[in-house]
């Protein structure tokens, strides 16, 4: 029997597995398919962590550490695709690919969400190299220069407005005629003099070379017109998936309760509504996307399970 299981390896779940096996616990284990470290691993540079401030390193370099930290405190880790959580009775079912199944007195679910693609000609070979799902992340690279956002919704308005007190014009690109925003949103960009609005138009390709993104191919729909937007930041916001396939049961219903855009209702303690079911990261409710957020959540989460199981025994 596992004291806890944590399913994901990214800041919130080796945060949760620091806490739990620093914190006492004998029997953690956590369930990541790959390499430990999360989205951040992808990144080129790392600027926004409290304390990290070396432009040589990438986000792989700034997750080593983490890792070794972490196991080196016990926690325990199983390179297994978990299918999904059960519980029966006092404890937790975790059944990964294959059939096997383990038990725990506790879960934390830190999964994580990953950021939709919008689809067009060179967005993977630009990613994290100009291509951007982050303006909290990336956006100060490119203080005083032109970037350029594609999405209509709330948070592709809401990080263009922020984008917008930091580089020198923002070109927000939405394909149809009007944004699917909250109208005092959409007043506030359109107040901004430096936010340019190019309505229903989709980005045809992203373009550059060996040293990254040099600017955008912007293609009206009704004329068909090609317009080339030289810059050297684009932020894609055009959703996330949050990966919680792991909370439904053989029927595919959820296990605990979620929004209606799939994600984890949790308290200030990253508990859920199941006894002994926490989350952490970018799977809950309101969560910002960040990693030093989604390490905090896996400290809160570690604690409670601690104090889960001491009022257990």
């Amino acid at each position: 029997m596992l004291d806890c299981a944590i399913i994901g390896g990214g800041p919130a779940g080796l945060t949760a597995g620091l806490y739990t096996t620093r914190g006492g616990l004998k029997n953690v284990t956590m369930f990541e398919m790959g390499l430990p470290g999360g989205q951040i691993t992808g990144s080129s540079e790392i600027e926004n962590y409290p304390g990290f401030f070396d432009y040589t390193k990438t986000g792989m370099d700034f997750m080593d550490s983490w890792q070794e930290q972490c196991f080196s405190f016990g926690l325990k880790h199983e390179m297994k695709r978990v299918e999904h959580i059960s519980k029966t009775g006092e404890h937790f079912t975790i059944t990964v690919e294959g059939g096997e199944s383990y038990e725990a007195l506790t879960v934390i679910v830190a999964t994580g969400s990953t950021p939709k693609r919008a689809g067009f000609k060179g967005e993977d070979e630009f990613f994290g190299k100009g291509v951007s799902t982050c303006a909290t992340c990336d956006g100060f690279f490119y203080k005083d220069k032109p970037v350029t956002v594609l999405g209509g919704g709330d948070t592709a308005l809401e990080e263009a407005f922020y984008l917008s007190n930091i580089c020198s014009d923002v070109y927000v690109v939405h394909r149809r005629d009007e944004f699917r925003t909250a109208p005092p949103t959409l007043d506030r960009v359109k107040r901004k003099d430096n936010i340019h609005l190019i309505t229903d138009s989709v980005i045809e390709e992203a373009y550059g070379g060996v040293m990254g993104l040099e600017g955008v191919k912007i293609k009206n729909l009704k004329s068909d017109e090609v317009t080339e937007m030289p810059n050297s930041g684009l932020f894609v916001f055009v959703g996330h998936n949050v990966n919680n396939s792991v909370l439904k049961d053989k029927n595919g219903k959820f296990i605990c309760a979620v929004n209606d855009w799939g994600q984890v209702i949790v308290d200030l303690n990253m508990r859920t509504d199941v006894e002994g079911l926490f989350v952490a990261g970018d799977i809950r409710i309101q969560a910002p996307k960040q990693v030093v957020s989604a390490a905090g959540d896996g400290a809160v989460a570690g604690l409670q399970v601690i104090s889960y199981i001491q009022e257990l025994c």
